[in-house]
C-alpha cells in the first residue's frame, strides 16, 4: 500500500504531459542548440590558442589581426551563452550580464586603440628601412621582407613599399567607399552568384577611378632613385623593370590569403600607377571578398600595400619549405625549383624539381627527385613574361647545382630560426648565381592529431637517447627536468620544482604546478582545449597526445621535453635548451602587440578551473575563456537532464530488438538510425547508426559477459539485501524505477538511461571527429543494500572508472565521472567498456560485504576476469 501510495502520488504532482510530437521536438530543440554551442566552443578555443601563440611576439600581425579575432571571440562566446540559455529556459541569465561586461571592456580597448594609431607619414618607404613593426603600414609582404633584408641579412631585390597611407588616399576619393559599403550591406554574401556580381561592380568603379596625383609621383621617385642606384648593374641601353605584388594588411601572417590578391611581373616605367589601380582593384575579387567574409575580416580592417621589386632574370626560381608540410620533420627541409622564372612552380603548370635537405652542419643532400621541365618562363623585352622551351640537354637536368642548394638551405634555416616557425620561401638564383629571397611567410602546417601521433622506442638510426616522438604541440619549446607522473589530482601535492608532469590527459587542475613545471606530457588532450590554453599562458612547452607515453616515461628519470620537435630524449639536452633561449620575441614592445596583450586579457585567462569551486559561477567570469568554460561545462549538465523526459516515452519511442540484458527504446533526433528504418517501431541492432550506442551496446553484448543462467548469491549479502528492504525506513528517492530504458541519440550524440530495478544509470556522449566536442558523462546510483554496501559498490565502479581515464566523483551511494577531448576510436573504446562495466556490475550489492571486495571486484574488472563464480574473499 505504501509503494502504492508514492507512485499514485508521483503520477499526481507532475505538471501535464506534452504528447510525443511535442516532446520529440523539444528534444531536436536542444540538441540543435547543443550542437551550435559545441561548434562555437571549437571554435573560440582555436581563437585563444592562436592569440596565445601570438602572444610569444614570434609571429607578425597588424590591428586587423586583433581587430578581427576579437571580434570572432565574442561573437562564438554569445553564440555559447545563447544556446545554453536556450537549452536551459534562460536558467543562465546572469552569464549575460557578464558577457556584456567582457565585451564591453574589449571594445572600449579597441576603440582607445583606433583614436590613438599612428597614421603613416609616407606614401612609398624603401625596403632597407621597413620592419616587421611596419606591418600596419605596408602589409605583411613588405614587413617580411624588410625584416630578411636588414635583420636576418640575406639578400633581397632592392624595392621599395607602398604604404597603406596611399590605400586610404585612393579609396577616399569621391564616394568610393561609401558606394561599397552600402552594396556589400544589400549583398548576400553566402550567394557566389551575388558575390560574383558585387565583385565585378566594385572592380570595375575601381579600375576607372583615378590614381591621385600624390602616389604616382611617389611611386615615379621611389623608382628612378632605385635605377639610379642600379644604374651600373643594367647594362647600357637597358632599363629597370619592376615586381608589384600585393602585400595586404593579414597577408603572409596568420592568414595567408594565398592567390587572393594579384602579383604583376615586369612592370614598365610608364605602368606603374596603371599597376598599383590592378592590384588595388584585385582586393575585391571574388575569392578575395569570400575568403574575408569567412574568415570574419571587416572591409575596415584591410587595406592594400603594394611590395615593388627590382626584377630579377632568374636562371631558377622556386619555393622552398623549412620542413615539409605533408611529411613534417624538424630536421629536413624541402626546396623546390624549375627553370626560369617562378610562376609556373606555384601555379603548377611545371612540375618542379624537388630536392630534400638535412639541416645538419653541412646540409647534406638526402633525395633529389628530378621532373621533366619542357618550358620556362622569361622576361618579355616589350613588357610581361612570355613562355619559351627549355633547351632539350637541360629539360631532365636538376636546376639547381649542390652549392646553390646548400646555400639555399642555409637561408631557409636561418629564416626559420628568426621568425621562430616553419616558413614557406620563393627564392631565385641569377645568372650569377646569386641566391635572392622573394617572400618568407609562415608555413601552415596542420597540427598532429593525438589519434595520428606515435610514441616509438629508439632504435637504430634515431637519434641517441630518442625514447618517445610524436604527439601534438600545444606549447612549443624545450623543458628539462624529473619526471612526475601525475594519475589523480592528489599526485600534485608533491610536484617537484622544475618537473615534468606526465598524465594520460590533460586538466585544467594542473595549473596549479604549472609555475614549477618545465615541460607538460599527455597520452590524450586537446591543443585548444582549455588546459592547453593555460599552458601557453605559463609558456609550458607541452606535449599533447603522446600514446604509451607513461609506459616510457618513469617517475624520477631526467628528461629534456623539444615539444617544438615532438621529440623526448633521456637525460638533460642542454643544446636544446639553449637552441630555444635564443628565440627572440620580436613583436614585443611594438603597439600592436601591446594592444593585443591588453584586448587577450580579457579574452585569453582562464580564472575558473574548478567546477566545485564557489567561484565557478556567471559572477566570476573576467573573460571570454570563463564563460566558455562556464557554458561548457554547464552545457553537459543541461543534456544530462534530458534523461529525466524520457520516462513512459512508449507508445512513440522505437523499440529496439536484440538479446539485451535492458528493456531499450530509441529516440532519434536524426540520423540516429539507417534511413530504411525511420519510420518502424521496432529496429535492430544494425539499423542503430549512432556511434555512441553501439560502442555502448557492443560492450553491454560482449560474449564474455554472457551467463546462461543467474549469478551465484552470496547469501550474507543477500539477507543483507532483504533484510534493508523489508525493515529499513523508505529513503528519498528509493523507489523501484521502471525496467525501461531509453537513448536519445543521432549519428554522433546519446543520452541513454536505463532504470533497473532500484539502479539508475545515465551515459551522455558525443563522438565525432573533431576530439575537441567528444566526451563521455556517466552517472551511476541507487541499489536495494544498505548505505555501506551501495557506497562500496559505487567506490569499485569509481576505482574502474579512474583506471580508464575518467574523471571520478564518488558521494554517497552515487558515482559521476567524465572523459573527454579523446579521438573518436578512442571515445568509442571507453564507451565500449563502459558497457562492460554497467552489465559487470548488476546486482553486485550483496557482493559488496568488506572492504576487500571494493579493490577485488576492480581488480577483476580490469583484468576482464567477468565471472563472479567465487565469492570475492572477505
Amino acid at each position: 500500500m505504501i509503494n502504492l501510495w508514492r507512485q499514485l502520488t508521483k503520477r499526481f504532482s507532475k505538471r501535464q504531459r506534452r504528447s510525443p510530437e511535442e516532446i520529440a521536438d523539444l528534444f531536436r530543440f536542444k540538441y540543435s542548440h547543443f550542437k551550435d554551442l559545441l561548434q562555437s566552443n571549437t571554435d573560440l578555443a582555436q581563437i585563444i590558442a592562436d592569440i596565445t601563440e601570438r602572444l610569444q611576439g614570434h609571429d607578425v600581425f597588424g590591428m586587423g589581426y586583433v581587430r578581427a579575432k576579437a571580434t570572432m571571440a565574442m561573437s562564438h562566446a554569445a553564440r555559447m551563452v545563447r544556446a545554453l540559455n536556450a537549452l536551459s529556459f534562460h536558467r543562465y541569465a546572469a552569464l549575460e550580464d557578464a558577457l556584456e561586461r567582457i565585451q564591453n571592456h574589449i571594445r572600449e580597448d579597441l576603440e582607445a586603440e583606433s583614436q590613438k594609431a599612428a597614421r603613416c607619414p609616407d606614401l612609398v618607404i624603401p625596403l632597407e628601412r621597413v620592419h616587421r613593426g611596419m606591418v600596419d603600414w605596408v602589409g605583411g609582404k613588405s614587413a617580411n621582407l624588410g625584416e630578411v633584408a636588414g635583420r636576418v641579412g640575406l639578400k633581397v631585390p632592392a624595392g621599395f613599399a607602398v604604404t597603406t597611407r596611399a590605400f586610404e588616399l585612393f579609396m577616399d576619393q569621391g564616394d568610393l567607399r561609401d558606394w561599397i559599403r552600402k552594396h556589400k550591406t544589400e549583398t548576400d554574401m553566402t550567394s557566389p552568384a551575388a558575390v560574383q556580381e558585387f565583385s565585378e561592380t566594385v572592380q570595375h568603379l575601381i579600375l576607372r577611378t583615378p590614381v591621385p596625383r600624390e602616389i604616382q609621383e611617389a611611386l615615379e621617385a621611389a623608382f628612378y632613385e632605385m635605377e639610379t642606384k642600379a644604374g651600373q648593374d643594367l647594362g647600357p641601353g637597358r632599363s629597370l623593370r619592376v615586381a608589384m605584388r600585393s602585400s595586404a594588411i593579414g597577408e603572409d601572417s596568420d592568414l595567408s590569403f594565398a592567390g587572393q590578391y594579384v602579383s604583376v611581373l615586369n612592370v614598365e616605367p610608364d605602368r606603374l600607377a596603371e599597376t598599383y589601380r590592378v592590384i588595388v582593384a584585385s582586393l575585391y575579387t571574388p575569392r578575395a571578398v569570400s575568403y574575408r567574409y569567412q574568415k570574419g575580416i571587416r572591409d575596415e580592417d584591410t587595406a592594400m600595400g603594394v611590395t615593388v621589386l627590382a626584377m630579377i632574370e632568374s636562371v631558377a626560381a622556386g619555393v622552398a619549405y623549412s620542413m615539409d608540410p605533408l611529411r613534417p620533420d624538424p630536421n629536413e627541409l624541402l626546396i623546390s625549383g624549375i627553370w626560369g622564372l617562378g610562376p609556373y612552380a606555384v601555379e603548377g603548370v611545371v612540375t618542379p624539381d624537388m630536392v630534400r635537405v638535412s639541416k645538419k652542419p653541412g646540409f647534406p643532400i638526402l633525395e633529389k627527385t628530378v621532373s621533366v621541365k619542357p618550358v620556362q618562363l622569361v622576361l618579355n623585352p616589350d613588357g610581361g613574361l612570355r613562355e619559351i622551351p627549355v633547351p632539350e640537354a637541360d629539360r631532365a637536368r636538376l636546376c639547381l647545382e649542390d652549392d646553390a642548394v646548400r646555400r639555399l638551405a642555409e637561408a631557409v634555416t636561418r629564416l626559420e630560426k628568426h621568425f621562430g616557425g616553419p616558413q614557406d620561401v620563393e627564392w631565385a638564383v641569377d645568372g650569377e648565381g646569386e641566391v635572392y629571397i622573394l617572400q618568407s611567410r609562415p608555413l601552415q602546417i596542420l597540427r598532429t592529431s593525438p589519434s595520428d601521433a606515435t610514441t616509438e622506442p629508439t632504435a637504430e638510426g634515431d637519434e641517441p637517447g630518442l625514447i618517445c616522438r610524436g604527439g601534438a604541440v600545444a606549447v612549443p619549446g624545450v623543458g628539462c627536468g624529473p619526471v612526475h607522473v601525475v594519475r589523480k589530482d592528489d599526485d600534485l601535492a608533491d610536484f617537484p620544482q622544475g618537473g615534468v608532469l606526465a598524465a594520460a590527459h590533460s586538466s585544467p587542475s594542473y595549473v596549479v604546478v604549472m609555475g614549477r613545471a618545465a615541460a607538460i606530457v599527455t597520452e590524450a588532450g586537446s591543443v585548444t582545449g582549455h588546459m592547453a590554453s593555460v599552458a601557453r599562458e605559463f609558456g609550458v612547452p607541452t606535449l599533447l597526445g603522446v600514446p604509451r607515453a607513461l609506459a616510457a616515461l618513469k617517475r624520477g628519470m631526467t628528461v629534456t621535453v623539444d615539444a617544438s620537435r615532438r621529440r623526448i630524449y633521456e637525460g638533460c639536452r642542454q643544446e636544446l635548451m639553449e637552441e630555444s633561449a635564443a628565440r627572440k620575441p620580436f613583436m614585443k614592445g611594438t603597439p600592436v602587440y601591446e594592444t593585443l596583450r591588453r584586448v587577450a586579457a580579457w579574452i585569453v585567462p582562464l580564472h575558473l578551473v574548478d567546477p566545485k569551486d564557489a567561484s565557478f559561477r556567471p559572477e566570476g567570469c573576467r573573460s571570454l575563456h570563463d564563460v566558455m568554460r562556464f557554458a561548457h561545462e554547464m552545457s553537459y549538465h543541461e543534456m544530462f537532464r534530458l534523461s529525466d523526459s524520457v520516462a513512459d516515452g512508449e507508445g512513440w519511442a522505437v523499440k529496439v530488438e536484440a538479446r539485451l540484458p535492458i528493456d531499450l527504446y530509441v529516440i532519434d533526433l536524426g540520423g540516429g538510425l539507417v534511413p530504411e528504418a525511420a519510420h518502424r517501431s521496432r529496429v535492430c541492432l544494425d539499423e542503430l547508426a549512432c556511434a555512441p550506442l553501439r560502442a555502448l551496446l557492443d560492450g553491454m553484448t560482449h560474449e564474455a559477459l554472457q551467463e546462461e543462467g543467474p549469478r551465484p548469491v552470496n547469501l550474507r549479502g543477500f539477507f543483507s539485501v532483504m533484510t534493508e528492504q523489508m525493515l529499513s525506513p523508505p529513503r528519498m528517492g528509493a523507489e523501484r524505477f521502471g525496467d525501461k530504458s531509453y537513448a536519445i541519440i543521432s549519428d554522433k550524440y546519446m543520452n541513454f538511461s536505463s532504470r533497473v530495478g532500484y539502479h539508475y544509470s545515465i551515459v551522455d556522449s558525443y563522438c565525432g571527429r573533431d576530439p575537441h566536442k567528444n566526451y563521455v558523462t556517466f552517472s551511476f546510483m541507487g541499489g536495494a543494500a544498505d548505505e555501506i554496501r551501495r557506497n562500496r559498490r559505487v567506490r569499485a565502479i569509481g576505482r574502474i572508472l579512474e583506471a580508464m581515464d575518467f574523471r571520478v566523483d564518488v558521494v554517497g551511494d552515487r558515482v559521476t565521472a567524465r572523459l573527454q577531448k579523446y579521438p573518436c576510436e578512442k571515445t568509442a573504446e571507453h564507451l565500449e567498456k563502459l558497457g562492460r562495466l554497467l552489465q559487470f556490475t548488476r546486482q553486485l550489492d550483496m557482493f559488496m560485504d568488506s572492504e576487500r571486495s571494493v579493490e577485488e571486484l576492480a581488480r577483476r574488472f580490469l583484468e576482464e576476469r567477468y565471472s563472479l563464480t567465487a565469492e570475492p574473499p572477505a
